[in-house]
Order: structure tokens, then sequence, then C-alpha cells
């Protein structure tokens, strides 16, 4: 269920308040104005460069936040079948897509071929030749990039760190130059070029300088052979300000695509591709939610609400950190100390511990804010919950 909402009143943290009321809990609000504001920044800083931006519909495949991406101009970057299907159906380009992902199924491979996906990141030689081989039982010619492990510790959480040589996707360095070969003898395949990504939720800019250096020897290393490539593409991974959304309400945009164009060295003719999810969309979605109960135990106050686990999994999946806040409370003064917890029948059910709250009451409505990405789109049905609903707002 989706419902568009026009102009209304509100509050101090910019929400609707009459949408907010109106509508059953739980639900996702998206607020499309920092959606669209989002997109026209990305637009302007990379207006003049060789940039191309795809939008990662992992991080949030709601068909109607990617008919708005869609429209802006962006491409898609998919990590299956059902993705890729969803892309065209929301109005991406398929030569604008790229089909990323370590465990690419047979089916999988031929929805893209059919579609002509204007890239396969292949993250390993198995995957390679099966591609080979079904573009050639297709009579088509597959299009790829190799993904490159640069072997970069972007300091993140460990479920969300790509780039080391520990984990499970790309082509080490050690054997890159073979792999690059093998592609290039392939009869049904046209190499476009080297893809990386080194992790989720960055945001210090030195690994990307790191990666900048990595691709920048690679280049090198590969044109010394007589080997070119049409593109490059650094993934995405640029993280958002969970702690204050209000007062950062966008990525540093500026300083991510700033930091490429000081320190990677693009050949004449040469495009540069990011894949960005999270920080498209993470901070114009909310999970809205009401005060079940408000219990007290001999150490600890909690604060019960009709939103769980199965709608925002996050803090559950890694401990992830979301800003909590209380937007009915009259008692903005007088703060206590809350567990704030869901319904579901796991321990793990915890959106904050010792958090901070005005005094908070059964019946008030709570926002979980940055919810945009990896909220609906991790979504579950466990203990036989509803999926909630979203709600699009803008005053324009």
């Amino acid at each position: 269920m989706s419902r568009d909402m026009g102009h209304q009143n509100r509050n101090n943290y910019g929400f609707a308040m009459d949408v907010v009321e109106q509508t059953p809990t739980p639900f996702y609000y998206y607020d499309m104005d920092v959606l669209h504001k989002t997109l026209q920044e990305i637009k302007r800083l990379i207006e003049g460069y060789p940039y191309t931006v795809h939008y990662a519909v992992k991080a949030n495949g709601n068909p109607q936040i990617l008919n708005t991406i869609a429209k802006h101009g962006i491409g898609a970057d998919l990590v299956s079948g059902g993705e890729v299907t969803a892309a065209v159906e929301a109005g991406f380009k398929p030569s604008d897509m790229t089909f990323s992902g370590v465990g690419k199924t047979d089916r999988e491979i031929r929805i893209g071929l059919e579609y002509g996906v204007g890239c396969f990141n292949v993250e390993s030689i198995p995957e390679l030749e099966v591609i080979n081989q079904l573009a050639g039982e297709m009579g088509k010619t597959a299009h790829i990039a190799i993904r490159v492990n640069p072997d970069i510790d972007a300091h993140t959480h460990r479920y969300i760190t790509t780039g080391t040589a520990d984990n499970k996707f790309g082509i080490n360095l050690e054997v890159l130059d073979e792999v690059v070969c093998h592609a290039i003898a392939l009869p049904h395949i046209h190499l476009r070029g080297l893809h990386f990504h080194i992790g989720s939720q960055i945001t210090l800019m030195k690994p990307y300088v790191m990666l900048c250096e990595t691709v920048n020897r690679l280049l090198d290393h590969f044109e010394q052979q007589g080997i070119s490539f049409e593109m490059v593409n650094v993934g995405g991974g640029l993280g958002i300000d969970y702690d204050a959304p209000d007062e950062h309400p966008m990525a540093d945009f500026a300083s991510y695509f700033g930091t490429f164009k000081r320190h990677l060295r693009l050949r004449p003719g040469q495009r540069l591709h990011f894949e960005l999810g999270r920080a498209i969309v993470c901070t114009c979605g909310s999970l809205i939610s009401r005060v079940v109960f408000v219990k007290e135990n001999r150490n600890k106050k909690f604060v019960i609400l009709d939103a769980g686990m199965t709608d925002l999994i996050r803090p559950a999946l890694y401990e992830a950190h979301h800003t909590i806040q209380n937007l009915t409370s009259n008692n903005i003064d007088e703060q206590e100390t809350y567990d704030v917890v869901g319904p579901v029948c796991e321990s793990s059910d915890v959106f904050g511990h010792d958090y901070q709250l005005p005094v908070t009451r059964r019946g008030d409505i709570i926002a979980i804010r940055s919810a945009g990405a990896y909220g609906e789109s991790m979504a579950s049905c466990y203990n036989m919950r509803q999926l909630p609903a979203a709600v699009f707002h803008s005053n324009h």
C-alpha cells in the first residue's frame, strides 16, 4: 500500500503531522522533497564531468522511489534478476544498468542479456566463463567489467566491509592480469573496464583516496601492456549522518565527488561510474511507529513500539544507530532514559539502548529516522507480521 500526500502542516522535525496522525502505524514516510533535492545536487556536482551515477536498487526498491530516480536520468545498479526487471519497469534504461553480485544464476544472467544491461560486474573466472557461454547461446555479446578486490579496509562494520582480501567479493590483485587477458580472449565478451567497491557507510574520504591511488596504478600497469579501458567503476559506499539527520539531510556529495576529481587520473575518453544507494535514499525515509506500552522493570524503562526488527532490521543485524524522535510528546523539556524496543519475539529487537527521549507515553508517535535505505527493502513478515505501508509526502 502506498499513498501520496500533498502539503500539510509540518512539525519541528519537518513531518506533515496530519499525515502522520492519520496513517495506521507502522509505516514508511518518504519526504520526496528531500529525495528531489538530493538528486538535483548529484546532477549539479557531476555536470561537465565524464561521470555516470547508478542508483543501487538494493537500498530501496519501492516502485515510486525507483520511478522518481529514473526520471532524474540516473542509472541503476542491480544485484538480482528481480531488480533488473523492476528497474526496467520503473523506466531505467538498460544501457545505464550495471549488474553486480557474486552469485548470479544462469536465469539471472539470461535476464540481463535479454534486456541488454550495460555492464555485468564479474566477480570470478567461473562467472566470466558462464556469461560467455550463455551469451554465445543467445547470440549476444556480454558487456562486462571485472570487479577488483583492492584489499582496502574502509573501517566500517565487518558485515558491510567488501574490499579486503578476506571478503567474498571481487578478483584479487595477484590474479587480475590473468583474468583480464582471459576476458579479452573470450569470443562473446566485451571487456569495458574495471569495477571496485570497498564498503558501505564510509564517511571519511581517506579510503576513497587510497582507492584512487590503486586505480591509478592499475591503469598505468595495463596501459604499459597496451590494454586500455573505456570505463572505471568505483562503486559507492558513501555514508550519511545517522546522528543528525535534520542538520545534515544530505550526504557529503561535494567531498565525495571532489575526492575523485582531485585524485583519480582518467584517460581521455574514459568514463567514471558510481553506484550510490544509501546516500541517495536514506535521509528521505523514516519509519513511523506508535508507542504500545511504556514498561518499567527494576533497572530499565522500555518504550515498546508497534514497529519492530521486521520493519527495520539494521539495528538488530549489526547494531546500527538511528536517531529516534518523539513527534507528539508535550514534555519536550523533561527527558527520560529508555530502551526503545519492538514487539518481535527476539531479544535483538531493539532500536536504541539507554536512549534519551522526552517523557513518553502510550499512544505517542515515534519517528526512527534515516530509514530510507535498507528499511523497506529488507522488511520481512517474521512472526507473520504485515509489511508496513509506504506514504509519500511533498510540498510541491
